[in-house]
């Protein structure tokens, strides 16, 4: 907090306030982003959350997006018949969820790399994919709906894998 005293912009008790000298905008496709008059700067972050947000949906009904002479977007009311740059969209803006990729390790399983992917449109060749990791591959791939070619030097072995992942699937 003492930066953001230093910064002037602790003189509120909401976080998500825009500090003095600030606004928040929104581009055509609904990004927010927050203009520094003061120093004539824009950014995507919020200034004092470090947060990035979008508009949620389409614009109300009654409301028209056109641009101005100057290039300038700006938002029509048609049923009170008013023209404002202000985008009615931000009253009802969600946070932008960014996912981190997970990190994997020499522990991960082939499971947890796959989790969650629909692979059902996916044809996958394996090789060695009677034992070991090849097994797992391609177990995991099969269990995420990929159509997978077990390529084996041992016939036998390869059935047997085969009938143990069709068993599991």
């Amino acid at each position: 907090m003492a930066a953001l005293k230093y910064a002037g912009m602790d003189d509120t008790d909401s976080e998500d306030e825009l500090p003095p000298g600030w606004e928040e905008r929104s581009t055509t496709d609904g990004w927010v982003y927050y203009a520094n008059h003061e120093e004539m700067k824009t950014q995507w972050e919020h200034p004092k959350t470090g947060k990035k947000k979008r508009c949620a949906g389409a614009l109300p009904y009654g409301w028209e997006q056109e641009a101005d002479d100057k290039g300038q977007i700006i938002y029509v009311d048609h049923i009170n018949k008013r023209r404002t740059y202000f985008d009615p969209r931000q009253a009802f803006t969600v946070e932008d969820m960014q996912m981190k990729p997970k990190r994997y390790d020499g522990n991960t399983t082939a499971l947890e790399v796959l989790h969650g992917r629909d692979l059902s449109d996916r044809v996958v060749l394996i090789t060695g994919a009677n034992s070991g990791i090849g097994f797992e591959t391609a177990r995991s791939f099969a269990l995420h709906g990929a159509h997978v070619i077990l390529a084996c030097r041992n016939q036998s072995r390869a059935s047997k894998a085969a009938s143990l992942i069709t068993e599991e699937w």
